[in-house]
């Protein structure tokens, strides 16, 4: 068993970010960060379930709330996805600031779009998973498409996502189309694995398949099969993080 530890650090805006590391009770095999998805937090079942079940192999994780989101400080309709990416490298460095220099990023989602921008910005990193990640950031804003003009006319607008009462600002939008991959994940030089269910109705397949062909070897592809895009399927999380942590395991100890 792994045991939580809350911890906080300011983030690229210099608002205070709450995030909790598992810790492993036994022998340390690595550390890692993980970023979550849109609006998701570090306390949704795919961040805190996959964070426990790499703690529970040696694995140890820090996740954290983007800003504005669960228990950090700032407004989130002030963020965008380079804050994201930003915010990622700076729990690396905060990581390291503990002694814990970090070996793997982990991403979900549209947080697995921001581990593939932030990894060339972390230079201790070995490796690099994703789990259900757009290539594109962009394609987060099929979400708001509806409000989009809006946005863009009236300079924000507020909709709902999941129960969660949300402002997308024009710089939000600006930010997405600015935000292209193709390099980051070209130029990775890091070890990638690219997991992807091929029934998620969320971000599709063939978004995997993307990011497989635009990146170099090492590249590994582990289809997800019967998982939903959330991971909230019983055992669906916890199979994630036990694939990530043996493929891991050759690049953990490259860092020792």
């Amino acid at each position: 068993m792994s045991r939580s530890e809350k911890v906080s650090f300011e983030g690229s805006t210099g608002e205070l970010l709450s995030g909790i590391i598992d810790v492993p009770e036994g022998p340390v095999r690595g550390w890692g960060v993980f970023s979550h998805g849109f609006t998701l937090g570090k306390d949704s079942p795919s961040a805190s379930r996959i964070c426990k079940a790499l703690a529970d192999t040696g694995i140890g994780m820090l996740r954290f709330d983007n800003l504005g989101l669960g228990e950090s400080a700032g407004h989130w309709s002030e963020g965008s996805f380079s804050h994201k990416v930003a915010d990622t490298v700076k729990a690396a460095e905060f990581m390291r600031s503990q002694g814990k220099e970090i070996s793997l990023l982990v991403g979900h989602s549209f947080g697995g779009a921001a581990v593939l921008s932030a990894a060339r910005q972390i230079p201790e990193l070995d490796a690099v998973a994703t789990v259900g990640a757009p290539f594109s950031p962009k394609h987060v804003a099929h979400v708001f498409d509806a409000a989009l003009d809006k946005i863009l006319s009236e300079g924000s607008a507020e909709f709902d996502l999941g129960g969660k009462r949300v402002e997308i600002r024009r710089h939000f939008v600006e930010d997405l189309e600015n935000a292209d991959l193709t390099d980051c994940i070209r130029q990775l030089h890091k070890p990638l694995m690219v997991m992807h269910s091929p029934t998620d109705n969320t971000v599709g397949i063939e978004n995997a398949s993307t990011i497989f062909q635009t990146a170099r070897h090492p590249r590994n592809f582990v289809s997800l099969e019967g998982s939903d895009h959330l991971l909230t399927g019983k055992g669906q999380a916890a199979r994630a993080a036990r694939i990530i942590s043996a493929w891991a395991d050759q690049y953990l100890d490259a860092g020792q």
